[in-house]
């Protein structure tokens, strides 16, 4: 006795066939799908990102030499600058101390720092910092977590004489 396996013959009330529509409409969603996902990662991607460190690396490139001699001349003048940064509470405290090269306290200057967060430049945090006696200045400001750069510029009558930048962490 053998045995013949049945015949399989689509039914014709179930065959489906695949049509021009059918093609189009897949296209038009593999597409529509791919679209969607860039624009989602575009719109991440500006909202996400805090800009360049440098606007225009031309310009910095022109200002170089400028740069340059204002660090020659911070050398020349030998000044030790020693800033501090400790908790209070939820805030940073500032300290900045400004010697001259015989130790003595450096007085009639202006001292500005900010804390700059090394990915986002939007989080930097300028902190106002008060004269708290000859060549001492203080200021405080709430401040995350995380490592951040301390800037220092120390100034007088509107002429940088000193600036520095250290990595700090943040407890």
């Amino acid at each position: 006795m053998s045995h013949r396996p049945p015949s399989i013959r689509p039914r014709p009330d179930r065959e489906r066939q695949l049509t021009g529509r059918h093609v189009l409409m897949m296209l038009i969603g593999f597409f529509g799908l791919v679209f969607a996902v860039n624009i989602a990662m575009v719109r991440a991607a500006i909202t996400t990102f805090g800009g360049v460190d440098t606007p225009s690396s031309y310009e910095a490139g022109l200002q170089f030499k400028a740069e340059e001699a204002r660090a020659r001349a911070q050398d020349a003048r030998d000044w030790t600058v020693t800033g501090h940064l400790a908790p209070s509470g939820d805030r940073q405290v500032v300290s900045v101390d400004v010697r001259d090269a015989s130790g003595a306290p450096v007085t009639g200057i202006a001292v500005a720092a900010r804390l700059m967060h090394p990915i986002d430049q939007r989080r930097d945090v300028t902190v106002v910092l008060n004269q708290t006696g000859p060549g001492v200045f203080r200021g405080s400001a709430a401040v995350s977590a995380g490592r951040w750069r301390l800037e220092l510029v120390v100034a007088r009558n509107g002429e940088q004489l000193f600036r520095s930048e250290n990595r700090v962490m943040v407890k």
